[in-house]
């Protein structure tokens, strides 16, 4: 009954999410290397034992023994350390509500469980934010690969006036303006702030924020794992479905290529958007390709089974209905009016139900959080951790503090 009541009363407090908690007087950076990344010359360098493998040209679509594409690493530790706190504060949006955090949760497999995001302006964005696992490998960032980079990337939200509806003016002015967020940039950056009246740089932000993001390495899964010689690693179901995946009938690895399981590609493939909303038409209106109507980057399915619901605007709530959409029939799903180029890849594979419950059953090997980062107990800023703010929804994100400092 007590419990009760209290939960009541708090409901009923005013919304105040930049609340300013107590935050510690000194804060040191840390000075080690995140896991899977070794030190060397003061920098965090990626070690993998997909490094040990021929490049990707060697191995076939679907080789269990492929080699990493291009990635990025060589950040020091204080910066990437820097980066966290920076990713979990809502003091970088404009009203202080909404944190990078808040569409790329770490328990959500760094999405939000939504079909379509929310920020500051409290409603639904045109689609839904996608996993940060793996950034570092990428080439193209949003779902209709607008960016080249992270930093290019990480742009779009902040001063995007739905999203966290900052400015570079309000960002520069609001981290200056806190005394301890100008000593962890110096930690991460002594030899800028060797003057008295130095101060922090847009460029500084934007590399902490990619560094954090380029650290989130996922890939020690079960079927990694499998991958590296341990057959024991999947089940009997679960390799059925890795072969269903890898055939020449589901085609899947064609397009979700291990191992990162996106051959990070813009895919047109007729995805259908949810009930009431206009056509997406992707990638063609932002790269200018009209043979691109439609399309989409081929998302990594690392972690897949934590980003429910999926698509770009998370028309299936459950990966049994997502892989189930390719048996439909190529452009089965295709609004009317519409002349897609569909993929030459989606076809009519005809899989049975036990194959499609394969699939998902091999799809869920694919979770490995092992290299999850500790998210803040504190913040530079003293605000409160963005998974403790009530969101504007409504919804109550779960308490993220942990054991960290």
């Amino acid at each position: 009954m007590r419990r009760k009541l209290a939960r009541t009363l708090f409901a009923l407090l005013p919304v105040v999410p930049w609340l300013a908690f107590a935050a510690p007087a000194e804060i040191r950076l840390s000075g080690d290397c995140p896991p899977g990344f070794e030190f060397s010359a003061g920098q965090c360098k990626l070690r993998s034992l997909y490094q040990m493998y021929d490049s990707l040209e060697n191995s076939g679509v679907g080789g269990l023994k492929t080699g990493l594409p291009a990635y990025r690493d060589g950040f020091s530790p204080q910066q990437i350390d820097l980066g966290r706190y920076l990713f979990f504060d809502p003091v970088l949006s404009g009203d202080g509500a909404v944190s990078c955090a808040s569409c790329h949760n770490p328990d959500l497999g760094f999405s939000d469980g939504r079909g379509r995001s929310v920020g500051v302006s409290g409603q639904p964005m045109r689609r839904s934010a996608p996993s940060l696992w793996n950034v570092a490998f990428q080439q193209r960032f949003f779902w209709d690969a607008r960016a080249s980079s992270l930093e290019q990337q990480m742009q779009g939200p902040l001063y995007d006036e739905n999203e966290m509806a900052t400015s570079p003016e309000q960002l520069l002015r609001t981290l200056n303006g806190i005394p301890l967020y100008r000593e962890l940039f110096r930690q991460a950056w002594p030899q800028d702030f060797r003057a008295a009246d130095a101060v922090i740089r847009l460029d500084q932000v934007y590399t902490a924020i990619a560094a954090f993001q380029a650290s989130l390495i996922s890939l020690n899964s079960r079927y990694d794992q499998y991958a590296h010689g341990y057959a024991d690693a999947l089940t009997g179901p679960e390799k059925e479905g890795m072969n269903v995946f890898r055939s020449f009938v589901a085609r899947c690895a064609e397009c979700h290529t291990p191992p990162l399981f996106t051959n990070q590609q813009i895919a047109v493939i007729g995805t259908p958007d949810p009930e009431g909303m206009a056509f997406d038409p992707g990638a063609s209106e932002t790269l200018g390709e009209p043979t691109l109507r439609g399309g989409f980057k081929v998302p990594s399915l690392r972690n897949v089974a934590l980003t429910a619901p999926y698509m770009h605007s998370g028309r299936f709530a459950t990966l049994r209905e997502a892989v189930a959409f390719y048996t439909g029939g190529r452009g089965h799903a295709v609004p009317p009016g519409e002349d897609l180029k569909i993929h030459w890849h989606i076809w009519e594979p005809k899989l049975s139900d036990e194959e499609l419950d394969r699939l998902v059953d091999f799809l869920k090997t694919l979770t490995d959080e092992s290299f999850k980062p500790v998210q803040p107990r504190w913040l530079p800023s003293g605000r409160q951790p963005v998974h403790n703010i009530i969101a504007r929804t409504g919804e109550t994100h779960q308490d993220g503090a942990s054991n960290d400092e």
